[in-house]
């Protein structure tokens, strides 16, 4: 039944698969990053993979999709998945696909570990990466696709997708009830602000954003100074109305 779903686009209201292209993302010029991927480089034990914190999504808090998670629902679509932690199927794949299966051929890593910072859905994750490539540096897994890029300084997001119905709330889109968390796959471009992959939990704040500001910051030029000459106009008819 779900793989009849489809993808929905960003601001588009209705039910089908929700993939969020803001998360987050790894960025291998950040100190603590650049010495996981340092020592990365002469690993020669598979038994040490690559393991990075991240921030997975935020509730209540209006992402660049257009889009809105309620803090009651994503959290108890967090505890959801804290039990497929438990379980071992927390695998998520390297690229969205238009589907709402994790395939396992496109397995890239796997969540370790979900917790709550206030509304901010933290994680652990750990690249799939192979013997091979610890051993000789052969790239053979979307795990080892995403070590190697990531040792050649790219940056890579985190994204969550699932599956579910999204209604209109003035300007957004908020989630519905019948929302169903499947896993955080790597991406390109990231869309929860503030989303980014980080070595140690406490580097969360030195990444946070302001999608207003953002919005404001795209304004073209002329909608800025408009925005300005209305500013002035009001504070003139206030001293005239003195």
């Amino acid at each position: 039944m779900k793989e009849n779903l489809r993808v929905l686009e960003a601001h588009e209201s209705g039910k089908g698969i929700l993939v969020e292209h803001d998360a987050g993302y790894i960025s291998p010029t950040h100190p603590e990053n650049q010495k996981i991927i340092n020592e990365s480089k002469s690993l020669r034990d598979h038994s040490k993979p690559f393991i990075f914190y991240a921030v997975l999504q935020k509730s209540d808090t209006p992402n660049r999709n257009g889009r809105l998670y309620p803090e009651k629902i994503l959290r108890r679509e967090a505890d959801n998945y804290k039990r497929m932690i438990q379980k071992g199927t927390s695998l998520s794949e390297l690229n969205h696909p238009e589907s709402s299966i994790v395939d396992l051929e496109r397995v890239s890593h796997i969540i370790d570990d979900v917790w709550w910072d206030g509304k901010t859905l933290m994680g652990k994750l750990r690249l799939l990466t192979s013997p091979g490539f610890h051993e000789r540096g052969i790239v053979s897994t979307p795990g080892d696709i995403a070590a190697n890029l990531m040792r050649q300084g790219c940056t890579m997001g985190i994204s969550s997708r699932g599956v579910g119905t999204l209604k209109k709330k003035g300007e957004q889109n908020e989630v519905q009830d019948d929302f169903e968390l499947i896993c955080f796959d790597l991406v390109s471009s990231p869309s929860t602000p503030g989303a980014y992959l980080f070595d140690k939990p406490e580097d969360k704040n030195n990444y946070e954003e302001n999608i207003e500001e953002e919005k404001n910051l795209r304004k073209p030029e002329s909608e800025k100074g408009m925005g300005k000459s209305l500013d002035l106009m009001n504070k003139l008819s206030d001293f005239l109305g003195r």
